[in-house]
């Protein structure tokens, strides 16, 4: 998707979108705004996610209500209407008001299947969010939708920056170290950089990044997306781009891969997807998937 910016500005304001979502500052909430303004829709996105963020630091959850409605009810692109959604949803009892304009978006067919399902989903948590308001309820665990504590809420808040009582935190602590101590077992091939992963596909593909000077992070941890934990192969920070390498080819692996695959397109994430027959044209591959997301390799 070409922007319509000048290729400098339009990435100098894709770097600032990120920034001001990952500050924790909501002191910037403002700024997050203006951006939504501009003529890229990857812009509009990034900042929609800024400030479903900055909401979460403490931002005024009114101001972002007033800026992210209009863009749940209808955006330039689906996946800037769909985190408009999410970041509403952020924003809790401040915006009851937006329900029923959610549940019209839910129930027409036009929208994106995935941006249907985010309205259904927003507008039952904000249901529920100001019911509690009304009743005193602060949180509710993410997984079973029990009562959470404060002294929960701690707890899991520290631990996995999501919100789970007790007995849901007990059991996926216990999930996640096991499949953690799995996949450290599995990192056996070092990269050019140092990295060690798990396949010579993910060597090759940590390499070509790192020779076209992209920055990236291997088997992030704890990445959200939706109501599930994914450990992305390489996400790109500076580009918001994930990056799979689907290796194996049995039915377990199959099926995992199909899991997930479904969620980063419901989740509107950008993925690249690499399989064992690309490798041989790895760098023509990567290059036009990228150019795609607005990146030009060499013209960065």
């Amino acid at each position: 998707m070409k922007s319509p910016m000048l290729p400098a500005d339009h990435q100098a304001a894709v770097r600032r979108a990120l920034d001001l979502g990952r500050s924790g500052d909501p002191q910037t909430l403002s700024e997050a705004v203006a951006m939504l303004r501009l003529p890229s829709n990857e812009v509009q996105r990034l900042a929609v996610s800024a400030i479903g963020k900055l909401v979460e630091f403490g931002a005024d959850a009114d101001i972002a209500v007033a800026a992210l409605a209009p863009l749940a009810r209808k955006a330039r692109h689906p996946q800037t209407q769909q985190y408009a959604i999410r970041a509403l949803r952020k924003c809790g009892p401040a915006a009851k008001n937006c329900v029923q304009d959610l549940r019209d978006v839910a129930r027409n067919p036009a929208p994106r299947d995935y941006v249907r399902a985010a309205a259904a989903t927003a507008a039952d948590a904000i249901e529920q969010a100001a019911k509690d308001q009304l009743s005193g309820v602060k949180r509710r665990c993410q997984r079973c939708n029990a009562i959470v504590s404060d002294d929960e809420f701690a707890r899991s808040d520290q631990s996995f920056q999501r919100v789970f009582c007790d007995r849901c935190f007990d059991e996926v602590f216990l999930e996640r170290r096991n499949f953690e101590t799995q996949v450290e077992l599995n990192k056996t091939i070092e990269a050019r950089d140092g990295t060690v992963v798990q396949s010579d596909g993910e060597r090759r593909i940590a390499e070509w990044l790192t020779a076209h000077g992209l920055a990236y992070r291997y088997d992030a941890k704890f990445r959200i997306i939706g109501d599930f934990q994914i450990r992305p192969d390489f996400y790109l920070p500076e580009l918001d781009v994930y990056v799979e390498y689907w290796g194996l080819n049995t039915p377990q692996y199959k099926m995992s891969m199909y899991k997930k695959q479904t969620l980063y397109q419901q989740e509107g994430k950008r993925l690249i997807s690499v399989y064992p027959s690309d490798l041989q044209r790895l760098d023509t591959l990567l290059t036009s998937k990228l150019k795609l997301f607005g990146y030009a390799i060499g013209q960065s």
